[in-house]
């Protein structure tokens, strides 16, 4: 999964289709093994799009779409949040999740 600029945020949201965009915070050990279990769905469904950033580096970002912690997996469709997950079960359950909007 790449990091993301706000440009390129901007982009997927304009495009409409569905994408995920995952925020981390670097030292944070729930977000590394939520970083590897969203690393193993991509490979399972490479043809949904995904980005990250650091919440960090975007704090306009965090409070427009009122990030209550981190790992936190934003889930857009039609340029809109449809869902915000920050409780990472499983594999199975983030893939049948983004199956839900692919």
């Amino acid at each position: 999964m790449d990091i993301w600029r706000e440009e390129q945020l901007t982009e997927a949201i304009d495009s409409g289709k569905p994408f995920g965009f995952y925020l981390f915070t670097p030292l944070c050990g729930t977000c590394q093994v939520a970083s590897k279990m969203l690393g193993v769905t991509e490979q399972l469904m490479p043809q949904f799009k995904m980005g990250k950033a650091d919440i960090n580096y975007l704090p306009k970002l965090a409070e427009l779409y009122r990030i209550e912690s981190v790992p936190c997996l934003l889930l857009f469709t039609n340029g809109e949040v449809q869902k915000k997950i920050y409780a990472f079960q499983s594999v199975p359950f983030i893939y049948e999740t983004l199956k839900e909007l692919a």
